[in-house]
């Protein structure tokens, strides 16, 4: 037995979103600012500290294969 579809269900959705949006506590233009700095630097950082890993493991297995 197939269940009836509430036609409204759509329009419903984007009401319940739309209150929820208002609700929200958005940061501040600086604290938005201060956040994506953050998350740059942090992302830098990793990718520095994994490309020098990559680095010196491909090195080092180079080396590895290099004597056999």
């Amino acid at each position: 037995m197939a269940t009836k579809r509430d036609p409204n269900a759509i329009v419903r959705y984007f009401r319940e979103t739309g209150a929820e949006l208002r609700r929200v506590n958005w940061p501040t233009r600086r604290e938005a600012a201060n956040m994506t700095v953050i998350v740059l630097v942090s992302v830098g950082v990793t990718s520095a500290i994994l490309g020098l890993l990559d680095f010196l493991f491909s090195r080092f297995f180079a080396f590895i294969i290099s004597l056999g």
